[in-house]
């Protein structure tokens, strides 16, 4: 039984202080829909603190008093921490949803129908006002070449990413 406790409290201090504040977004085109699918993973107890802050109020993002408050919160803070420019244009992007793994979640944006991209400009400021150690990598899939990534941080928000 003791064992337990001592288990609990390590458990507890790795969920409460993971030692690194990371997300991966992967963002690939679509040529039949002739649009951007983008997928970012990020660690939602961060996220979590990102949009309490945001929001100037406490969110439970596992047990939400309000689904449909939490997607459109969610959806504000991506929207304003995620651009996209090709060719100089800054281009649209839509919240498409969100699923939850064990200690992260996975949330999925669209853009609106552009022309398949030779080069990406992207801003990725998740989570950086609040973690100022915070790492997003960015991996652009052109076509079937390898991804092409670009690691953002404080400081450095903005990258671009050429075939």
């Amino acid at each position: 039984m003791q064992h337990f406790y001592i288990s609990m409290i390590s458990l507890g201090w790795l969920v409460a202080m993971h030692p690194f504040h990371l997300s991966l977004t992967e963002i690939k085109w679509n040529a039949r829909t002739e649009q951007l699918e983008i997928s970012q993973k990020i660690f939602w107890d961060d996220l979590e603190i990102a949009l309490s802050g945001y929001h100037d109020e406490h969110i439970d993002f596992l047990n939400p008093a309000n689904k449909d408050k939490l997607n459109k919160q969610i959806e504000s803070y991506l929207l304003a921490q995620n651009l996209i420019w090709i060719e100089d244009k800054a281009i649209t992007l839509n919240f498409i949803g969100y699923e939850v793994e064990e200690d992260a979640g996975w949330f999925y944006l669209e853009s609106e129908r552009i022309k398949e991209p030779a080069s990406v400009k992207v801003k990725n400021s998740l989570l950086i006002e609040y973690f100022p150690d915070q790492k997003n990598v960015v991996q652009f899939f052109f076509k079937a070449n390898s991804p092409k990534s670009i690691v953002l941080g404080k400081n450095q928000e903005t990258g671009t990413l050429n075939k």
